[in-house]
């Protein structure tokens, strides 16, 4: 990737939690950011709070547009993925990254026996089928642009590792990413195509709040976790992001120092 031109990323989920921390610590160092996710105003929430962390002036070094575009788009829907790229390309003419983020955790505390095949339809649609349309849509771009090339990082989670009690469906979701990952690894060899996964513990999120109060634990008592600043993780995805092409981190895991996921807790 060459240092001196401006990076061009696509964060889905960007208008919450690690989707936003990401988008704003790219942004903040100088790249620019198509902003996916599908709250139109959550996403011009994201877009605002980045205005204060852009470089000096909307293109400093004339070489890109800078600075973010907001597309709303469903990530399990083709038609809503095919439009978000096409409105990167439209706006920055490349992708250096994909940060395919995007996910949800489905209904909590649901025996495996009671959860309802909708639910885990729309979990596996989020988190499964909504990472391969992005990936594939991403890949397309990577091997036909010049320079030819990129980076996709999928957001894995300690649960494509380790299951929470009753999360058979976000935790089969994650533990396919890895798959995923090991599989476009592989395949992107060939057109300067790197891939790698990122796997977050008890990042500070809307999604992770209760956990503060008490989560369901594996001998059946709930107790509070410890959680970890979600910029902690964005600047781990940067680290990730900003390599060349010529190294990978092919898996990373931060997460809460003193969370139960070592050992016994």
């Amino acid at each position: 990737m060459d240092a001196m031109r401006t990076k061009i990323a696509i964060v889905t989920g960007a208008g919450s939690g690690i989707g936003r921390a990401v988008a704003l610590e790219l942004l903040r160092t100088g790249w620019s950011v198509a902003l996916a996710g599908r709250r139109a105003e959550r996403l011009e929430e994201t877009a605002t709070l980045a205005e204060a962390t852009l470089p000096e002036g909307p293109n400093p070094n004339k070489a890109a547009p800078t600075g973010s575009v907001c597309v709303r788009a469903d990530v399990s829907q083709p038609d809503d993925v095919t439009a978000l790229f096409a409105a990167t390309q439209d706006r920055f003419g490349r992708l250096d990254l994909l940060f395919n983020n995007a996910g949800t955790f489905g209904p909590g505390g649901v025996p495996f026996e009671d959860l309802p095949y909708e639910a885990w339809r729309h979990v596996v649609g989020t988190n499964l089928d909504g990472a391969f349309l992005c990936a594939q849509a991403a890949y397309r771009q990577m091997k036909e642009q010049d320079p030819q090339g990129g980076r996709i990082i999928n957001n894995g989670s300690i649960s494509a590792h380790t299951p929470r009690p009753r999360s058979a469906a976000y935790t089969a979701t994650k533990h396919a990413l890895t798959g995923l990952t090991k599989s476009l690894s592989l395949d992107g060899r060939p057109y300067r195509i790197a891939c790698g996964q990122i796997d977050i513990g008890n990042a500070a999120t809307d999604m992770t709040e209760r956990m503060q109060t008490g989560a369901l634990q594996a001998n059946g008592e709930v107790a509070p976790e410890p959680v970890m600043d979600a910029a902690d993780v964005a600047r781990t995805v940067r680290h990730m992001a900003e390599l060349p092409l010529e190294a990978n981190v092919q898996f990373a895991t931060v997460l809460a120092t003193t969370m139960p996921f070592v050992g016994r807790g």
